[in-house]
Formats: C-alpha cells, structure tokens, sequence
C-alpha cells in the first residue's frame, strides 16, 4: 500500500479505529488518576475533506459520511459520542446530533481525537517522522500543555517514551503499511515495549488484504508469549487483494475491562451501516486469551 492520509480520512478504516480509539480513552478515565498517551505514527491531526486529495477518492462518503446518514440506536449512539463529539468540535458544532454529512467539512485524526478525551491532569505525546507533517501537528496543539508533539520515528518513540511515569495509558500504533515487513515490525515493536511497559494497553491499527497474511500475523503474536491480545476486524464487503481495501482490523494488547462488551454493540451496527457488498461483516475474538 501506498498510504497518504488525506486521500482517506474518515474512510470506513478510521470509524473503526477511532471509535474503538475514543471508547478505550472513556474506559481510562473511568479511573481518576491520570493517564498518558503514545500516538506513534500521528500524520497531521486535521483533514479538509474538501481538499483535492478527499476529494479524489470520497471515501469519507462511505465512512463519517455514512455513519452521520441516520441515528444509530440509543446504545450505540452512546457509544459513538466521544468519537463523534471530535467530529464535531473540529467543525464548529457543539454536539454530535447536529452533525450532518452535507455539512461535513473537516474531520479530525487520531492526535484530535485522543486531545477530546484528555481530563486535564492526563497527558498525550504525538510522534510523526515526515518534518512538514510534524510542524503542522505542532500548529494545531500550539499552547495545549497537555499534548507534546515530537518529529521521531514512531518505532523509535517506543523506547524512547516508554514507560509511562503515570504507570497507566495507551499507546496507538498505525504506521502507513507503505513499505514490506510492516506486520513484523509491528510484532517487533509490541514485544519491544511491552517489556518496557508491561500493563499499557496497545492499539494497533492494520489493512486486511489477504488473510493468509492476517494469519502469519497472528501466529507471530501468538509466538511472542504476549497474553490478553484480542484481534478486531471490520469488512465493508469482501476481501479481494486485487480489488481497493476493504477490510481492516486492530489489534489490541492489554484492552481495558468492559471493552469486549462495548464490542458487542458497536461492531454489528458499524458492519450494517457501512456495508459496501457482500461479504461485509465485522467481529472480535482473542488471539492470545487472559
């Protein structure tokens, strides 16, 4: 894959991940003391959906888009609110049920997504290699004490800023699968950290484009003796690795407690509104049990 977050933001992949992304920070808080958060691969935190690259592709359509279509039942729309309450802050809205796809015009990453469930004694640090990216990020976050922005590395950002010294957080991992070996490194990086900061919970955002992939990843998982790794997976339609994505899962080590049952509501109705063909589906499962 080539991967330039402008031509997807707000695909059906970041409905994924960042609802997945805003529930876990609401599990976190359910804590008082404070919490941190890694953003390792952050990109540039805002996107205009009206820019050249959005609107080459229209994927937001399939994606915020749908999901702004009509209102989800009362369980999943509570669930959806921390996300969705990024949405529409970064559109000048002042809840999510006056969002509205026509209106949409900006839609937020990651790094916007994780400042909106900051309390004010938690703290983020966003990690983006590409220089001009980074200064962008910094512009956005100019005068939040609460959020640091560093040009690194993402791999490299998990030595350098683990462990946490709250000792409890979430580290947010999605790299651009621009290059071959990207699921080895992840592998890599999970045991890397993970002994350096054994009780952080780790989102790993990934593409499915073949499962005979997704499998090997799994094993390697399995391999590494990590415990409490569940695997999260959402399908629009079927997956073809000659046809466009489809189909893109999460990892996630350590989730906190009550996330499965969270799961069990939010994914069958993301699965049915997002449906592009047949095939579309979506599903949890641990591949390293507790």
């Amino acid at each position: 894959m080539n991967y330039r977050h402008a031509f997807h933001a707000g695909n059906f992949a970041d409905v994924l991940k960042h609802a997945v992304l805003a529930r876990i920070l609401v599990l976190l808080a359910r804590k008082e003391t404070p919490y941190r958060v890694l953003d390792t691969h952050a990109g540039i935190g805002l996107y205009d959906l009206a820019s050249p690259e959005a609107e080459k592709t229209g994927e937001w359509q399939g994606g915020i888009g749908r999901v702004l279509a009509a209102p989800f039942p009362e369980p999943v729309a509570r669930l959806l609110e921390p996300w969705l309450q990024a949405v529409a802050s970064v559109n000048g809205v002042t809840r999510p049920e006056h969002l509205a796809a026509d209106r949409l015009a900006r839609y937020p990453g990651s790094p916007l997504v994780v400042r909106a469930g900051l309390r004010r004694d938690d703290r983020a640090v966003a990690v983006e290699l590409h220089p001009t990216d980074a200064a962008t990020l910094a512009d956005l976050f100019a005068g939040d004490a609460r959020l640091k922005v560093v040009e690194l590395d993402g791999w490299l950002a998990l030595k350098s800023f683990l462990p946490f010294k709250e000792r409890r957080g979430l580290v947010v991992i999605d790299p651009p699968f621009e290059k071959e070996g990207e699921f080895d490194r992840i592998v890599a990086g999970l045991v890397q950290a993970t002994r350096r900061f054994a009780g952080g919970c780790y989102l790993v955002w990934h593409p499915i484009k073949d499962r005979r992939d997704l499998a090997r990843y799994h094993a390697a998982l399995e391999a590494t003796g990590l415990r409490r790794v569940m695997s999260v997976e959402l399908a629009i339609s079927e997956i073809r690795p000659d046809r466009p994505l489809s189909a893109c899962g999460l990892t996630i080590v350590n989730p906190p407690w009550k996330l499965d049952e969270d799961l069990d509501l939010l994914l069958p109705a993301l699965a049915e509104r997002l449906a592009a063909g047949p095939g579309a589906s979506a599903s949890w499962r641990w591949v390293v049990p507790e």
